[in-house]
């Protein structure tokens, strides 16, 4: 339980002073008139109170990530405190709020624009298309996951559960910001912050206390922590789709100094929901082992729906598992929205035109719908794995983005530039290793994971040189600019 408490407590404080220091570092200027207000369309270009934008970011990033994927991240013990607590401070929000802000800085661009303009065409070119995969994953897992737990607890089936989902999706994808996801939105953080208030609550009267901190690991199967637990718990620590979802937000702030409440703000919290459900699937079944039979038996959905229910009673448990079917469907189609924002963004960089008809929303959105809706018919276990590699890929990229911005403008670059190295040796290690990679021996996997880790480290030590030579040398730097 004090490990519990005191997890709660640091990502408190990390918010009070590093997000301080992370936005001193980026440097902020309230002066210049953000792309709200430049760029006002009616429709993706809005200007929005920043305590709505917030409510609007933790909805769009805190989808079943926090929730499905803590609770899996538990049966590694209670050490997946340490990576939610330490991932979201010192990568997790730096992520989401160097994504939103040089996005605001750069008239609300989209990922893939921001990567092309610090680590170059091809890089822009590849993440073009994983990202927008990424995106199609997420929104399908999004309305795979909310549609078996409503056929679950309610006579609707899965088909129908789907359709119903997915119709939301195109809606909220075509109209303006404003009309459903400024409006309604709000009322949906209520309920996810009963949700998790309700939950952290009725831990401390469950039959078994809350696990300390243990450098065991605890996983039945005996999976390793490294690299298994760092993609596992994604959305609760650090997550690349929230560098996808953070644009749609900084095209409606109204000012800079938002950015640390809405970007790195929103990122702490979902730290903290995903800490509750880690905890709550840690105590609820007694060990882990219960866990992991509860999760053969109904998966994280059932899961979910057992905790919620047995916890806060019939009404109580209603309005918790309701928390958990908005949360990923809130999240769902602002993934369509985003990867329709992105083609729209990639089309005009291909043919220079603008694509600014009304039709333009409706046209881009097929593309990506067909195919979403095709693979919500696949079993959700199989999405999420692959959302999950993919996911943290993306994560890697952008912590690479701010780290080459920060060193281009001669700023504390390590900040991004050691999460980054970290993340790194993550995704590099768990694809060789991971049943849905290359399914590698262990030690074989940290080998070559080792060798493309250093290959990526040279590139960017080259990187700081080149920068050092170009700033001490005014030719180069002229020539340079």
């Amino acid at each position: 339980m004090i490990t519990f408490i005191a997890s709660i407590v640091l990502l408190v404080v990390g918010y009070l002073f590093y997000a301080k220091v992370v936005e001193r570092i980026f440097g902020i200027n309230d002066q210049k008139n953000t792309p709200a207000y430049e760029k006002n369309d009616g429709f993706d270009y809005v200007p929005m109170s920043w305590w709505k934008a917030s409510l609007i970011q933790l909805l769009n990033i805190a989808g079943l990530g926090p929730i499905f994927g803590a609770v899996m991240g538990a049966l590694y013990g209670p050490v997946a405190f340490i990576w939610i607590v330490v991932g979201s401070i010192f990568a997790g929000a730096v992520h989401d709020y160097f994504s939103g802000m040089l996005s605001l800085r750069h008239d609300g661009a989209q990922y893939p624009t921001l990567v092309g303009k610090y680590l170059g065409r091809p890089a822009r070119s590849v993440i073009n298309l994983l990202s927008i995969g990424l995106m199609v994953l997420v929104a399908a897992a999004f309305t795979a996951g909310p549609a078996q737990l409503m056929a679950e607890i309610t006579p609707l089936g899965f088909f129908t559960s789907v359709l119903i989902i997915f119709s939301y999706f195109l809606v909220a994808t075509l109209l303006p910001i404003n009309k459903i996801i400024g409006k309604v939105y709000p009322f949906f953080g209520a309920i996810l912050i009963f949700m998790a208030v309700s939950i952290g609550v009725g831990m401390f009267f469950f039959e078994h206390p809350i696990p300390n901190l243990t450098v065991s690991n605890l996983h039945p199967d005996e999976l390793p922590i490294w690299p298994m637990l760092m993609v596992t718990i994604s959305c609760g620590a650090i997550s690349g789709f929230h560098s996808t979802q953070s644009p749609i937000l900084a095209r409606t702030l109204k000012k800079e100094s938002e950015g640390r409440k809405v970007f790195y703000g929103a990122m702490i919290a979902e730290g903290i929901i995903a800490l509750i459900w880690a905890a709550a699937g840690m105590t609820f079944f007694g060990n882990t082992g219960g866990l992991q039979t509860a999760l053969a038996e109904g998966g994280p959905a059932g899961v979910i729906n057992e905790i919620s229910s047995t916890t806060l009673g019939t009404l109580g448990g209603i309005l918790a598992v309701l928390g958990v079917i908005i949360l990923p469907i809130t999240t769902g189609d602002t993934a369509l929205r985003s990867s329709r924002m992105m083609l729209v963004d990639f089309a005009r960089q291909v043919s220079k035109k603008k694509f600014e008809g009304k039709w333009t929303p409706l046209f881009f959105a097929i593309p990506v719908a067909i195919p979403t809706f095709l693979l919500t018919q696949m079993d959700y276990s199989f999405l999420w794995r692959y959302v999950g590699w993919s996911n943290q890929v993306v994560a890697t990229v952008m912590l690479w983005t701010g780290a080459m911005y920060l060193l281009k403008n001669h700023k504390f670059h390590w900040i991004c530039s050691v999460p980054a190295l970290f993340m790194t040796a993550v995704v590099s290690s768990y694809i060789f290793y991971a049943p849905e990679g290359f399914g590698l021996e262990y030690s074989t996997s940290m080998i070559l994971g080792s060798i493309i880790w250093i290959v990526v480290a040279t590139w960017f030590v080259w990187q700081v040189i080149k920068q050092k030579v170009r700033k001490e040398d005014p030719i180069i730097t002229s020539k340079a600019g």
